[in-house]
Order: C-alpha cells, then sequence, then structure tokens
C-alpha cells in the first residue's frame, strides 16, 4: 500500500511544478502588456497581478517585486531576440543578395519580433532605459550591433573597423528609433512606415554598403 501511494504522490510535484511554470507565463505576459500600454516607470505590481487575472500575493509568490519580473522577461526577450537575429542574419551569403533583398532580409525578421513583444520596445530598447535593466538589455544589443558588423564587413571588406562599428552603431540607432512609430501605426499604413524605414536604411547604408 505504502507503494502505491507513493506512486499516486509521485507525480503530483511535477504537477505543480507545470502549474507554477505556467503562472509564471502568464505573469510575464501580462507584464509585457502593462509595460508596453503604460511604460516601465507607471506599471505597478498590482497593475501586472490584474492582468494576470491573480492577486497581488500569487504573484509575490514568483516574483518579489517589478525589477524581477523585467528582468525574467529581459531573460525570456534575449532567447526570442536571438532567434529572430538568426532568420535575419545566420547562414545568409549577404554578398550574394541585393541591396534591397538584404535590407528585407535584415529587416523584416525584426521588425516582426518587435510587433509580437511590444513590451520589448517599452523597456528593453528606448534611449531613457533604467539603469537597472541597462545590464539585462546589454547581451542583446551587443548580439544585434555584433551581427550587423558583420554584415557591413561582407560587403565592404574594406571598410575601417572603426568606420565599421560606427555604421553598425548609426544602423540600429535608426532602426530603434522607427521601430515604435512601425508597431503604433494601423495595420493598413504599417507596410507603407516598413517601407519608409528601409528609405531611410536605404538612405544611410547605399553610399556604403550598396
Amino acid at each position: 500500500m505504502k507503494g502505491d501511494q507513493r506512486g499516486e504522490e509521485g507525480p503530483r510535484p511535477r504537477r505543480r511544478q507545470a502549474r507554477g511554470e505556467r503562472r509564471m507565463v502568464e505573469i510575464l505576459d501580462a507584464s509585457a502588456g502593462v509595460f508596453a500600454r503604460v511604460g516601465y516607470e507607471h506599471a505597478t505590481t498590482n497593475a501586472i497581478a490584474a492582468a494576470a487575472g491573480i492577486s497581488p500575493g500569487s504573484l509575490y509568490q514568483f516574483f518579489p517585486n517589478k525589477e524581477a519580473i523585467a528582468q525574467a522577461l529581459a531573460d525570456r526577450f534575449a532567447v526570442q531576440m536571438r532567434a529572430a537575429h538568426e532568420d535575419a542574419f545566420d547562414s545568409i551569403d549577404f554578398a550574394s543578395l541585393t541591396f534591397h533583398e538584404l535590407l528585407d532580409q535584415v529587416v523584416d525578421p525584426i521588425v516582426a519580433f518587435n510587433l509580437a513583444n511590444p513590451g520589448f520596445k517599452a523597456i528593453f530598447a528606448r534611449p531613457d532605459m533604467p539603469a537597472g535593466l541597462a545590464s539585462a538589455a546589454q547581451p542583446i544589443q551587443a548580439a544585434l550591433l555584433g551581427r550587423v558588423e558583420a554584415l557591413i564587413a561582407s560587403r565592404a571588406p574594406g571598410l575601417p573597423p572603426d568606420e565599421r562599428a560606427r555604421t553598425a552603431r548609426v544602423s540600429v540607432q535608426i532602426f530603434q528609433a522607427m521601430v515604435p512609430m512601425v508597431v503604433a501605426v494601423d495595420e493598413d499604413e504599417r507596410p507603407k512606415v516598413i517601407g519608409e524605414l528601409k528609405k531611410v536604411l536605404s538612405g544611410y547604408l547605399a553610399p556604403i554598403i550598396g
């Protein structure tokens, strides 16, 4: 009988763990929405708990404060953004693409990531990012800059390293400056705004790597 009881009780911790993991996902999903709507500074744990459909006390069982939630979001965004970077940059022979094909290849997956994750832009891709979150965002930014530099090197191998790094930084800043507009506009207008984003990038990059 004891053996049977242990057999019955064995799966319960795993079920509780699975429920806990699902609840954490729900909290992070809700927090991303709250951050996107009101911004990091104005978001509260009470608002996040309400959006997740739980009590503040239940939220604190998983995260002690808003900063811990943001850090967990940063970790999740880093994984998702890495996948977007791989779609945009990895295993691509950029030298074989036309310049406009290159822009489509690079811009579209990262725009899609930002559209699917508005909370990312609200917290981790802004010039006035809270100091406590800068370290969380740094690996994401470094990975993107590294890939953009590699792309530039493949198209303009004779470009000096300092100029290549500067060009990558400016390109990323241009992209980040226009992404909020892309995310905010109506779906009917969005393709046109994405086209304008590519025009701006083309105007800057074409003389260098076009």
